[in-house]
């Protein structure tokens, strides 16, 4: 009997594992940034609704109105970004898997805008500007399949 009741006690005693702690403070800073973000992005749904003018811009992307096909793609897109940002922060189990989506979406999507849209818009000059934000995605998704085996064999309480 005091085996069964010393095991039970066991139990609690075990530290809680924190998977956040994984995460460099860089990853981190953007995580609060994207879910604000995605805050922002609902609101500029509403918003849309009652005035006629909301800039929104994104990997080179930009529309005025968020119900134009393109708006609706940035909306789409900041969506995706902040729910990454949340299920990493708040360590959710499939957390790496849709981060490592929304950084290859985010890598296509940056490089479309700096290689394809110069060169098939109607205003555009076919000069390829080099956009920062791909460097940031490339090193976000080789840190994040870095810690990807650490993050699912944490043993969580």
């Amino acid at each position: 009997m005091s085996e069964e009741l010393q095991s039970q006690f066991e139990e609690f005693e075990k530290p809680a594992v924190i998977r956040r702690k994984l995460l460099p403070w860089w990853i981190k800073t953007f995580c609060w940034i994207f879910m604000v973000m995605g805050v922002c992005c609902a609101g500029t749904l509403i918003a849309s609704a009652f005035m006629t003018n909301v800039s929104l811009s994104l990997y080179g992307f930009s529309s005025n109105t968020a119900y134009s096909p393109i708006g609706i793609f940035i909306v789409a897109i900041m969506a995706l970004k902040a729910y990454a940002a949340f299920s990493l922060w708040f360590e959710k189990d499939n957390a790496i898997l849709i981060a490592k989506i929304d950084a290859i979406i985010g890598i296509v999507i940056c490089a479309a805008s700096m290689f394809v849209i110069p060169f098939t818009s109607s205003n555009g000059s076919g000069n390829i500007s080099f956009r920062l934000e791909i460097a940031f995605l490339i090193l976000y998704y080789i840190r994040i399949n870095k810690i990807e085996y650490a993050w699912d064999n944490l043993e969580i309480i």
